[in-house]
């Protein structure tokens, strides 16, 4: 155990900054993209299979997979700053600790999720913007879903920690498992046992189970540690460490659970004074938020592999390496952000057939949708990655800002007050208003920061 744990630290503190970050964010991005493949890959089958009154259904419902993800983030990401820095400044024991206390506290979290949010699911949907004629859709899927919260949450929880400790590719064929299991589950389900959106759901669980099963299997093989359930233990240090670190992961989740129940009420208000009708809106902003998931999960996916490069180093007090992973992955983040304004902007049309054809009015508003709220989102590289910058060097209120400042402090706002102005199209304006204003608001507070971290190395060089 000595010997892997001073061959990981070696690895962190002198290998090639720039083969590192490839090495643990190209597992990352995988694993991120799998989680949002999981409800692409239900919302095209759903499309297809049931119409857009399903993908209105999945819409609506996904705010509560959303507090699914930002409640399994703030364990799992707090969990693995914290394992990360307490490594690099060679406090083991606590690492130890950090890893236990997260376990059982993924336990917890799944398990108050799936009572309580079976308790109150029909107001919970209402709240999310269901009409009368979706609701029956949501209901069957999302009360199904729930059932695989518990799974998704101790997964969620130990890919952060479990990449951390230097086995990201684990942490990547685990998650893939389940949405192959989940991509193969789904057309059985829906279209040869005629289950619509109930086989959906059921595809989904199964698959979550499965990747729950494959990271349970690992914990006694962590590399950098030794797993112990003597550490299940609760100890307020930890517990405080972990929600601490993990708190702007948190925030930016939730925040985008907020924006979700305003914009799907505020698309059903001022459709319905639309030739688009209440649900055709609906359907369409779904999509391209789901779409926008994939490019936000690559950058998501660099962040989760530069966050052991960077949380360790910080740690060990070597700012160049830390200068230099930040520089790489936000020029990463920012190319692929780029390739993705280039594929909405000129292919929607055919990126919105994946997902079933229907009437003119519906392509009609998904073409707009894609063309006009994404308009700026090369912009959300810097911004996304810079906010989880914060949380990497154990400074997350910090990042818990700037990652709010999009969402709550901006968008939300901005989308309220040019759907007075605009109608209808306003909303879809007001996502790229957000952007250019949120990535300049992360601009000064980033470049701030650098500059600081710039003088303490060179007064330790």
């Amino acid at each position: 155990m000595v010997t892997s744990v001073n061959q990981g630290a070696s690895e962190f503190a002198a290998g090639s900054v720039s083969k590192l970050l490839f090495r643990f964010s190209v597992p990352s991005i995988v694993s991120m993209l799998v989680n949002s493949i999981y409800n692409i890959v239900d919302q095209i089958f759903i499309g297809q299979g049931v119409g857009y009154y399903g993908n209105a259904a999945t819409n609506v419902a996904f705010p509560l997979v959303t507090i699914c993800l930002a409640l399994s983030l703030w364990v799992g990401n707090g969990a693995a700053a914290s394992f990360s820095l307490r490594l690099g400044a060679g406090q083991r024991r606590e690492a130890e600790e950090i890893v236990g206390n997260a376990s059982l506290l993924s336990i917890i979290t799944g398990l108050l999720v799936l009572v309580l949010g079976s308790v109150y699911l029909e107001p919970l949907l209402r709240l999310f913007g269901a009409t009368a004629e979706v609701m029956p859709y949501a209901k069957t899927y999302a009360g199904i879903c729930l059932f695989g919260m518990p799974f998704v949450i101790l997964s969620l929880c130990h890919e952060n920690v479990i990449r951390a400790d230097g086995s990201p590719r684990y942490a990547m064929l685990a998650t893939l498992t389940g949405a192959v299991i989940n991509t193969i589950l789904d057309p059985l389900f829906i279209f040869v046992f005629g289950w619509g959106v109930a086989g959906a759901a059921y595809a989904t669980i199964i698959g979550q189970a499965a990747t729950a099963a494959l990271f349970v299997i690992y914990l006694p093989r962590f590399k950098l540690i030794s797993y112990r359930i003597a550490n299940w233990r609760l100890r307020a240090k930890s517990c405080k460490a972990i929600y601490t670190s993990g708190i702007s992961s948190f925030l930016t989740q939730v925040s985008f659970v907020f924006l979700q129940i305003v914009m799907n009420n505020t698309l059903t208000r001022y459709g319905a004074l639309s030739p688009y009708g209440e649900v055709i809106p609906l359907a369409c902003m779904g999509i391209v938020m789901k779409v926008n998931q994939i490019m936000i999960a690559f950058v998501i996916g660099i962040s989760v592999g530069a966050q052991p490069i960077i949380g360790y180093n910080y740690g060990a007090g070597k700012l160049g390496r830390v200068l230099e992973a930040y520089r790489l992955a936000v020029l990463a983040a920012t190319g692929i952000m780029f390739v993705g304004f280039l594929a909405f902007e000129f292919f929607p049309l055919q990126i919105i057939n994946v997902f079933g054809q229907e009437n003119q009015y519906y392509t009609s508003f998904a073409v707009k949708c894609f063309r006009i709220f994404l308009m700026m989102m090369p912009l959300a590289g810097f911004q996304i990655l810079s906010s989880n910058f914060f949380q990497m060097i154990g400074k997350p209120l910090r990042g818990a800002a700037l990652s709010l400042s999009r969402q709550i402090l901006l968008l939300i706002p901005l989308i309220l007050l040019f759907a007075r102005l605009f109608g209808l199209e306003g909303v879809l304006y007001a996502g790229p208003a957000a952007d250019v204003l949120a990535a300049a608001v992360t601009a000064v507070f980033t470049f701030r920061e650098l500059r600081q971290i710039w003088r303490r190395r060179e007064v330790s060089a």
